[in-house]
């Protein structure tokens, strides 16, 4: 849905709700989530080879972008090791982060990602969050879907916390046992729970499994926000509209 002079619109005669995905879309978090999974697995890759794993080749960006960008913290380090042949027990959830499985090492990357967040805070997308106030103004509902567990740190480090009117998150999604990104279940149950059909919601993303979720939904409209020059990329993946800054949306 495109307007033809002024670009892509949301109005609430097409769309009841939208909804957000949190980091590289309202808040400036993904370089420190990126760099955080680069401390843990260049580490992890370097130990593997000195006992005889697969030679080392550190975590990239391509890497970060495939396997890892958009999915919840233990099936991302599942997805990215076993990219690299490593084959890991999945572990349990309160897993120490010295534990050799899934979820210890996912759980040493949150403590390395909350480091950095206590030190530096989060900075936010300006154009997001007034595109956010404006939908409220407009009576549009807006929530946050994120597949991080740390959602409400970043939320409140942010300053943001109270904007959005539901919040579903890692978190919740664990306790109420919802699949995660790229599977649609995060984004249809946020529907459901603000009361609205997913053909009146729309979704926007800035990671391929996000985009593919809003594909795979049946959303009325996927919005793909490019940050990392992947616009292509989006769009084969379920983006109907990319754009490269909030801001390009009309109301």
């Amino acid at each position: 849905m495109t307007g033809k002079e002024n670009g892509p619109v949301l109005s609430k005669e097409s769309f009841d709700a939208v909804l957000f995905d949190l980091d590289g879309v309202i808040t400036a978090t993904a370089s420190v989530h990126s760099a955080a999974w680069k401390k843990l697995f260049d580490e992890y890759l370097r130990q593997a080879a000195d006992r005889g794993g697969p030679p080392f080749r550190p975590f990239d960006d391509e890497d970060y972008r495939l396997y890892v960008d958009g999915m919840p913290r233990y099936e991302g380090v599942d997805s990215f090791l076993k990219s690299r042949g490593i084959a890991l027990p999945f572990g349990e959830i309160e897993d120490p982060p010295d534990k050799e499985t899934a979820c210890g090492l996912g759980n040493k990357k949150n403590k390395y990602f909350n480091d950095v967040l206590k030190t530096q805070g989060a900075d936010v997308f300006e154009s997001s969050v007034q595109l956010v106030h404006d939908l409220i103004a407009r009576g549009i509902r807006v929530a946050v879907v994120s597949s991080s567990k740390n959602c409400e740190s970043i939320l409140k480090a942010a300053g943001i916390a109270e904007l959005f009117e539901l919040r579903l998150d890692g978190v919740v999604a664990e306790r109420d046992k919802i699949a995660g990104k790229p599977k649609p279940d995060t984004y249809l149950e946020a529907a459901r729970r603000l009361g609205v059909e997913a053909g009146r919601a729309v979704v926007v993303e800035d990671a391929i499994s996000g985009v593919q979720a809003g594909r795979a939904g049946k959303f009325g409209l996927v919005v793909g926000v490019d940050r990392n020059d992947e616009a292509e990329e989006l769009s084969a993946n379920g983006a109907d509209i990319v754009v490269k800054d909030l801001g390009e949306l009309m109301l």
